[in-house]
């Protein structure tokens, strides 16, 4: 992951890192970082996971209005053409 890509820690470079990973450090102690870090990176994935599964929806129910849309405007094409023939 490039952290340029994530908005809000897009300026922070080498030292604020360093400086927050010793700050966190200094919290919770070396015995605690593993776990502490491990379910960061789990609700980061589910985070990931809910928002893919939101995008998911939204694009089927696009998908799905614009099907729709064009089937609407296809009946109501050969609707007024049988009108104009008769």
């Amino acid at each position: 992951m490039n952290l340029n890509t994530i908005a809000f820690i897009q300026n922070l470079n080498t030292p604020e890192i360093v400086m927050i990973g010793g700050v966190v450090l200094l919290f919770f102690g070396a015995k605690r970082m593993p776990d502490l870090f491990r379910s960061l990176g789990k609700s980061v994935r589910e985070f990931k996971q809910a928002t893919a599964g939101i995008e998911k929806d939204i694009r089927s129910a696009m998908d799905v209005d614009v099907n729709t849309a064009g089937d609407a405007q296809r009946q109501r094409t050969s609707a007024d053409s049988a009108l104009k023939n008769s």
